[in-house]
């Protein structure tokens, strides 16, 4: 969600989270010094990850590539903030094998595993202990919700020559009947699920603007809730893979975001729940 476009967060409140007045004042504040200080084209209010002792506010910020340069930050008090490092593959396991449970809220805090691993069918086995801090798992964490569940409108973003992303100057908004299909929604990550499409279909696509996956592609169906709130003039989709992740797009006008409000947990139950 755009730092210019907080007053939003109320058009996704009805999921039970959102902001006080003190906090929306000082993260509007903080967050036109933050692009400043690290010469960001924009930053956007991320979410709120909630902790047994603190919780984490996370911004955004990004660069002229919208899709390519991007860096997340953390703070506590929406005023001081820290520089999130970017997620490795070995961080990424890690953290799915060590870090369990909701998060503490501090950064330091270690989690530890222990593997039990054997040499051989005759070796004594040997106890392999993994241990990872929180703010490791929190940038995870991070990671994986924006790969997964991050939404755009189609048409909202456009490619250039050389991969270069860039926000679409001239989009005006989706109409109402386009913003009640999921299939005019998209992920905003790189292309990884290279649907084989028929020629009818191909047809219709624009390579400009469609560059990246389709919610309505995702497996398993059903991983999505896409509905119209506030007296119908503003199209909501809640993400049931990780809860907490909401999307609202306003027909008609470029308003539109994401914001996550949740424990920083996967919904791995949902293939059972459908």
């Amino acid at each position: 969600m755009d730092s210019n476009s907080l007053h939003a967060l109320d058009l996704v409140s009805s999921s039970g989270h959102t902001l006080t007045e003190e906090e929306k004042t000082v993260l509007l504040t903080s967050l036109i010094i933050l692009k400043k200080s690290f010469k960001f084209n924009r930053v956007l209010f991320w979410g709120r990850i909630f902790g047994l002792n603190n919780d984490y506010f996370i911004a955004l910020g990004r660069g002229e590539d919208e899709m390519h340069e991007q860096k997340y930050l953390y703070s506590f008090n929406c005023l001081d903030w820290y520089l999130l490092p970017p997620s490795t593959d070995s961080m990424v396991q890690e953290v799915s094998k060590a870090a369990r449970g909701h998060f503490m809220g501090d950064p330091s805090h270690v989690y530890e595993h222990v593997e039990r691993q054997s040499k051989g069918e005759e070796a004594e086995a040997e106890d392999l202990v993994i241990k990872v801090t929180e703010e490791n798992r929190l940038v995870v964490t991070v990671y994986q919700i924006d790969q997964e569940v991050s939404v755009v409108p189609r048409g909202a973003f456009i490619k250039r020559p050389h991969e270069l992303v860039l926000v679409n100057r001239s989009f005006m908004g989706l109409s109402y009947s386009e913003a009640g299909k999921l299939e005019n929604f998209l992920h905003f990550t790189k292309q990884k699920n290279m649907k084989k499409r028929s020629i009818l279909e191909m047809a219709d696509l624009n390579p400009v603007i469609d560059f990246m996956d389709l919610l309505s592609d995702d497996i398993p169906k059903g991983s999505w809730h896409l509905r119209f709130e506030c007296a119908d003039q503003v199209c909501v989709i809640r993400s049931h893979l990780w809860l907490g992740l909401t999307f609202y797009h306003i027909p008609k006008t470029p308003q539109h975001g994401y914001v996550y409000f949740g424990y920083g947990t996967k919904n791995l139950d949902l293939p059972f729940m459908l």
